[in-house]
C-alpha cells in the first residue's frame, strides 16, 4: 500500500457524513446554530461583547472588551494621558483581579524585571543548541525545557502557580527575542546578534531592544508596541487557546504543559495566525491593484478574493469579521488611530490609506457575495501586521509577539481553572461507525 492508497483509505474511513452533525444536534466548533458559543464555563477575567439578545434576536452593538471588568479602552486612555506603558499594569490587573496602586505597580514592575533573565545557560543550552524554523515552536520547547530548571514544577497550589506565571510572562520576551536570533543566523544566513536585557526598561521596550540588530528605536514605536500588548492580552476564556489552557489546566497538569498547550493552539492560521494571513493577502492586492486609490478596481478584486478566485483560494478576506464582534472591535478602532500615528513618522501614509479603503469596501463585498444580512467588522488582525511592519519587525514574529501578550490572560484564566474548576473538562463525542465482525487475518 502506498501512500496514495492510505490517503484514499482515510477519505473514506475518516470522513463523516455533514447531515449526522443536524441529526444529532452536533454544536460543531462548539458553536450555536446562530454562530454563537456554546456556553461552557464561567469566569471573571475577561468579557467580549459583541452583541445582545433581545427576545431571542441578535442584534449587533459596538464592540466592548473588558479585562475584570474594566473596558480597555479606559486603561488604553488612562495610560496614553498620564505617558507611561501600560501592559504592566494589564498584567496585574488580569492576574489579581485589581487595579494596582502606584506602589504595587511599581513593585509589580521590579518583580517582573528581577525575574525577566532566563536561568544561567538556558539560552545557549536549549534555544541555540536546538535551533527552529519557527519561533513559536522554539518558544513551545523553550516552555517545556523550563520545567527541568523549576525545582517545584509540579506543585498546583496557586501561589506555586502564580509564581510560574510571573516568571514565565516576564520571560517571553528574551525566548523569542533569542530564538529569533538563532533562527535569523542558523537558517537564514544572518550574523548572530544577542543582546543583554536592560532591567530599567518596559516589556514593550525590552523586545524592540532585542529584536533590532542596532537596539534603536522610538518612543512611539515603544508605545504602539505596548497597545498591542495590552490589547492581544486576554479575550474572554472561549478562544481557541485559552480554552485550551483551560482544559489542559483542567486535568491537573503542569503550568508549563498548560502554558504550551496554548501557544500549540495560537500558532494556528486561524488564530494567531491571522495577522500574517492578512500581511500576505494585503501584498497579493497591492501587486494586483494597479491604482491604489480606485475603489471600483480595489472592489473588484476583493470580490474575486471573497468568490475564491484570487490569493489562497480561500474565499476569505482575512481580517474581516469576527466571531463575536458585529459593528466593530475595540482593539480596532484603538489601534487604527495609533497605526495612522505611526504611518505618518515612518513614511506609510499611502499604504495605510489603502488599508483603510480595504477596511471600507470588503465588510459589503462579503455581504454582496456571502451574507447579506451579516454584520461585519475588520478585526484586529487587520491592522496588527502592518503595524509590525512598520516597525521593522520580521513576520515570523508576529504570532510569537502575540503570544508574549497573550500569556498572560492564559495565566490568569489557568489561576481561575485551579481555584474554581475543579472538574475536567470532558465534553462528548457520538460515534457513528457502524459495528463489524473481525475479519481473521488470513480472510482479508
Amino acid at each position: 500500500m502506498d501512500i496514495k492508497e492510505y490517503i484514499a483509505s482515510l477519505q473514506v474511513s475518516d470522513r463523516i457524513d455533514p447531515e449526522l452533525y443536524s441529526r444529532f444536534n452536533v454544536k460543531r466548533g462548539l458553536r450555536n446554530s446562530d454562530g454563537s458559543g456554546v456556553l461552557v464555563g464561567l469566569t471573571r477575567v475577561g468579557e467580549v461583547h459583541g452583541y445582545i439578545v433581545d427576545e431571542a434576536e441578535h442584534k449587533a452593538v459596538e464592540g466592548k472588551l473588558f479585562y475584570r471588568g474594566i473596558d480597555v479602552e479606559d486603561i488604553v486612555a488612562a495610560c496614553t494621558a498620564e505617558g507611561r506603558f501600560g501592559f504592566e499594569e494589564t498584567v496585574y490587573l488580569l492576574l489579581f483581579g485589581v487595579l494596582p496602586t502606584t506602589a504595587q505597580l511599581g513593585n509589580f514592575r521590579e518583580l517582573m524585571s528581577s525575574v525577566r533573565l532566563l536561568p544561567q545557560g538556558f539560552a545557549e543550552d536549549s534555544i541555540m543548541k536546538l535551533p527552529s524554523r519557527d519561533v513559536m515552536n522554539e518558544l513551545a520547547h523553550s516552555v517545556l525545557a523550563l520545567y527541568s530548571y523549576d525545582k517545584n514544577p509540579d506543585d498546583l497550589s496557586p501561589e506555586n502557580v502564580l509564581r510560574q506565571c510571573i516568571e514565565l510572562i516576564s520571560r517571553f520576551p528574551a525566548i523569542i527575542s533569542y530564538a529569533y536570533r538563532s533562527k535569523a543566523h542558523y537558517f537564514d544566513n544572518k550574523s548572530l546578534i544577542l543582546h543583554q536585557q536592560d532591567p530599567k526598561l518596559s516589556t514593550a521596550e525590552t523586545i524592540l531592544s532585542l529584536v533590532s540588530s542596532d537596539r534603536e528605536f522610538t518612543l512611539l514605536e515603544a508605545q504602539i508596541l505596548d497597545l498591542l500588548l495590552v490589547l492581544h492580552a486576554e479575550h474572554g476564556g472561549g478562544n481557541n487557546s485559552t480554552f485550551a489552557v483551560h482544559l489542559v489546566s483542567s486535568a491537573d497538569t503542569d503550568t508549563y504543559s498548560a502554558i504550551t498547550a496554548g501557544l500549540a493552539s495560537l500558532k494556528g492560521a486561524k488564530h494567531g495566525g491571522a495577522n500574517a494571513k492578512v500581511m500576505g493577502m494585503m501584498a497579493d492586492i497591492e501587486a494586483h491593484v494597479a491604482d491604489w486609490k480606485d475603489e471600483d478596481e480595489i472592489g473588484r478584486y476583493l470580490e474575486k478574493l471573497a468568490s475564491g478566485g484570487a490569493y489562497d483560494g480561500s474565499g476569505l478576506i482575512y481580517g474581516v469579521g469576527h466571531a463575536v464582534y458585529t459593528l466593530s472591535d475595540p482593539r480596532t478602532v484603538l489601534l487604527r488611530e495609533k497605526a495612522a500615528e505611526l504611518a505618518r513618522e515612518k513614511d506609510f501614509l499611502d499604504e495605510f490609506d489603502f488599508y483603510r479603503r480595504v477596511e471600507k469596501l470588503a465588510p459589503d463585498v462579503i455581504r454582496k457575495v456571502k451574507h447579506p444580512k451579516r454584520e461585519i467588522c475588520i478585526n484586529v488582525d487587520f491592522y496588527s501586521g502592518f503595524v509590525y511592519k512598520m516597525l521593522d519587525i520580521s513576520p515570523s514574529l508576529y504570532t510569537p509577539l502575540f503570544a508574549v501578550s497573550r500569556v498572560a490572560g492564559w495565566c490568569a484564566h489557568r489561576l481561575e481553572e485551579i481555584i474554581s474548576g475543579r472538574r475536567i473538562i470532558r465534553p462528548a463525542y457520538k460515534c457513528v461507525q457502524a459495528h463489524e465482525k473481525y475479519k481473521p487475518l488470513s480472510e482479508r
